[in-house]
């Protein structure tokens, strides 16, 4: 994540990851400020058995964009609502990148979904993931059905989220 600000949106993000038994790395680095730092870890990334790289960020965003540019590895960009622009910033900085140089990006504040994007990105080699996204979408579905059996219990007037 580019700041320790970030955290709470990068936790959600975390959550999802170890329910899905996904271990992780979580560090803060900067772009702009800490640039020779972003270099080393995304080049080193794949040697230390990575296989998908989570950059949140806010305001420029450029981490992400930075990170794709020295791996190989998928990259996917987190953005973080920052003081302006409702977090637009950062949406655009990661989806407008250049031709060849990719990265996925979720909605704003969206790290439940920077989680998943990883765990379907990894299950693709890794059965056991595969197998722990589908429950987890077939529990979805599942919440889906008990709220429409309470509201066709209770009526709309008794229903409450």
């Amino acid at each position: 994540m580019g700041s320790d600000s970030d955290l709470p949106v990068v936790k959600d993000c975390l959550a999802i990851l170890e329910e899905l038994e996904i271990p992780a790395e979580v560090r803060i680095m900067s772009a702009h400020r800490t640039p020779a730092q972003v270099m080393e870890y995304a080049t080193q990334a794949e040697k230390r058995g990575l296989k998908v790289l989570i950059a949140a960020a806010g305001g420029a965003a450029h981490l992400a964009g930075v990170l794709a540019a020295y791996t190989l590895l998928p990259v996917i960009g987190l953005p973080i609502l920052g003081r302006s622009l409702a977090g637009m910033d950062a949406l655009f900085s990661m989806v407008q990148m250049p031709p060849g140089i990719p990265v996925a990006t979720v909605g704003v504040n969206n790290g439940r979904n920077a989680g998943l994007l990883a765990a379907q990105v990894l299950s693709l080699t890794d059965a056991a993931i595969k197998e722990r996204l589908l429950k987890y979408r077939q529990s979805l579905a599942q919440s889906v059905v008990e709220k429409d059996r309470r509201l066709q219990g209770e009526g709309f007037r008794g229903y409450s989220s």
